[in-house]
């Protein structure tokens, strides 16, 4: 599969979503796992399921609709992923491009990356709502690894500002404006499915990690590298293993999600209100 990744790949999965559109989306929003109810607020959806989309991926976590929602959300013409693509599942680093460069193809500018994620700074609690400044990565390959595509970037990227200072100071004034108070910090990177053990999450907290998930990075990197404008927000669904003398389940993680959601949604609602 690796080997048949050129432009034209993707330009064909791109070419089959505009088929079905009549604009080209300014904003995307990739939502992870418990956040979907987002997509609800979308206003004339056009709704495509990934597994009619030619070269695209097919989500296989129980949580993810699979679903790619077209329309308009507070004024701006966006597209939706609801539901996501991770390692864990069986993909490559260098497949996990493929939905982040189908969209760049689409026109979008700016991309939106929310997930759920557990607290490993212990000021931190369930249902806080975390903007991501920086991420580490430590394990596996770049999902630029192989040929460069020249259409989407260059070789060699500077990631530096990859979570852009300008809609980091967007989530903020907007989360002031209707009182909703945020956090700020570094997202860990883990490859998953099994959480992370109480000594990872100690090395973790050593290294600077805030808050660990299993997902965002590789779509960052890719939007990075298409020299698009990321924003990663991370819903704080739990405490990470060994902060509390208590095992971590999914049933958390979907309940903090449900209990939040609405914050969640008011949330983005206003930032892509008022993205230039």
């Amino acid at each position: 599969m690796k080997n048949r990744f050129d432009y034209d790949y993707f330009k064909k999965s791109a070419d089959y979503i505009l088929d079905k559109i009549n604009f080209r989306p300014e904003v995307a929003m990739i939502l992870g796992s418990s956040l979907g109810a987002l997509a609800e607020e979308i206003e004339n959806p056009i709704v495509i399921d990934y597994k009619d989309i030619p070269n695209f991926l097919i989500s296989t976590v129980q949580s993810h609709a699979g679903k790619l929602i077209l329309g308009e959300l507070s004024g701006k013409k966006v597209a939706c992923m609801s539901g996501r693509f991770h390692f864990y599942e069986g993909y490559d680093f260098e497949q996990l491009v493929i939905p982040v460069r189908v969209l760049h193809l689409l026109g979008v500018k700016t991309l939106i990356l929310t997930n759920a994620a557990g607290a490993v700074n212990t000021s931190y609690r369930p249902g806080d709502i975390m903007i991501i400044k920086d991420h580490i990565k430590l394990m596996g390959a770049s999902p630029m690894r192989g040929p460069n595509i020249g259409e989407f970037g260059p070789r060699f990227f500077d990631v530096s500002d990859m979570y852009t200072r300008e809609l980091r100071d967007l989530a903020k004034k907007c989360a002031d404006k209707i009182g909703i108070s945020l956090q700020e910090g570094v997202y860990y990177f883990c490859p998953g499915p099994q959480f992370e053990t109480p000594s990872e999450i100690r090395a973790i907290r050593i290294l600077g990690g805030d808050a660990v998930g299993m997902s965002t990075v590789t779509e960052a990197l890719t939007a990075a590298h298409c020299g698009m404008k990321v924003l990663g927000l991370s819903l704080i669904t739990n405490m990470a293993a060994g902060v509390l003398d208590q095992p971590i389940t999914t049933e958390e993680v979907d309940e903090i999600g449900a209990l939040v959601s609405a914050k969640f949604r008011r949330l983005i609602s206003e930032i892509v209100k008022e993205i230039d």
